[in-house]
């Protein structure tokens, strides 16, 4: 899955313009990335290594998203907003499986039963996604973890519609205050789960009995078993 490609990124990186570059030249980058490691992309882009491996799982994130010039940054569109196109890092273990859930999006509590699947962030976020896959395994030094090589993919008919389905029942639950009874048992690809920075990160929601509530922010996640038939599909994997 991995490779080693010339440090030309530099120099993409140096050039690149806003919304100067196709879907072709986005995956064109992409495979100039490849094999490298996070030591070698972070010293080309001059942006300096994570103090600790907890820090380093947004960080990957930015410096992938710098390198092919994202710049949607935090708001609810998807990274290439010119090209509708998502980016996603996925850590994968030695034998190339997930190694954790994806993050999809924040759930806005209070708006989110306005909504409709087709106008969802979810959605517009999972249409068209760039996964890269980057190495997780632990026995590996951060510093000298790499780069895989990327590939773009939308949702076939059948896995829409059971994204819609979790969407769906997720946002009827939150609709009724019934927020608190999602776990994340909760759902056949998509899950609900905290997001937040600490315990003490709160949001408002409306509860069960139409009170506003103060609540631990929740996002939407895909399952490492949903992104590795994504991998499967595309890499024929064995495992």
């Amino acid at each position: 899955m991995y490779r080693r490609e010339d440090d030309s990124i530099r120099r993409q990186h140096q050039t690149c313009e806003l919304m100067d570059f196709t879907q072709a030249e986005l995956l064109s980058r992409c495979e100039r990335l490849a094999g490298f490691s996070f030591a070698e992309l972070a010293d080309l882009l001059q942006m300096p290594l994570p103090a600790t491996t907890t820090q380093g799982k947004g960080w990957i994130g930015q410096l992938i998203e710098r390198a092919l010039g994202a710049y949607a940054a935090s708001k609810p569109i998807p990274d290439f907003p010119h090209l509708g196109i998502e980016l996603k890092t996925l850590p994968v273990n030695a034998k190339g499986l997930p190694s954790e859930s994806t993050f999809v999006c924040s759930i806005p509590l209070m708006t989110i039963k306005h909504e409709r699947f087709e106008t969802s962030t979810v959605y517009h976020k999972l249409k068209r996604v760039l996964w890269f896959p980057i190495e997780a395994d632990k026995s590996i030094p951060f510093a000298k973890r790499r780069l895989g090589n990327a590939l773009l993919w939308s949702p076939q008919e059948e896995e829409l519609a059971v994204l819609r389905t979790d969407w769906e029942e997720a946002v009827d639950m939150i609709a009724r205050g019934e927020f608190a009874k999602i776990t994340a048992h909760f759902g056949q690809v998509l899950q609900v789960r905290p997001k937040g920075a600490s315990a003490k990160s709160l949001t408002e929601a409306i509860d069960e009995d139409g009170q506003r509530v103060k609540t631990m922010p929740r996002g939407f996640y895909l399952r490492p078993d949903f992104t590795h038939k994504i991998l499967q599909q595309h890499y024929s994997l064995t495992v």
